[in-house]
C-alpha cells in the first residue's frame, strides 16, 4: 500500500528554521543571571517558515 507523501516544511533559507536567537551581552545583572538579547531573523521575521511571494497582476496598458 502506498505511504502518503507530505510536502516538506518551507523552512526559512536565511535562519533555516532558527528564527530568534538569544545572544549574550557578558556579565551579569544583579540576581545573577546573564543579560541577554534576542535577534529575530529579519527575512521571516521570528517565524522560521518561508511563505509565497505574492504576485500583484495589474490591468495597466488596457
Amino acid at each position: 500500500m502506498a505511504q502518503p507523501s507530505h510536502t516538506p516544511p518551507q523552512v526559512c533559507p536565511n535562519c533555516d528554521g532558527f528564527p530568534a536567537v538569544h545572544i549574550t551581552l557578558g556579565g551579569r545583572d544583579r540576581t545573577g543571571a546573564r543579560r541577554t538579547i534576542t535577534a529575530h531573523c529579519p527575512a521571516c521575521h521570528g517565524t522560521g517558515k518561508r511563505f509565497a511571494r505574492r504576485i500583484v497582476v495589474t490591468s495597466a496598458g488596457r
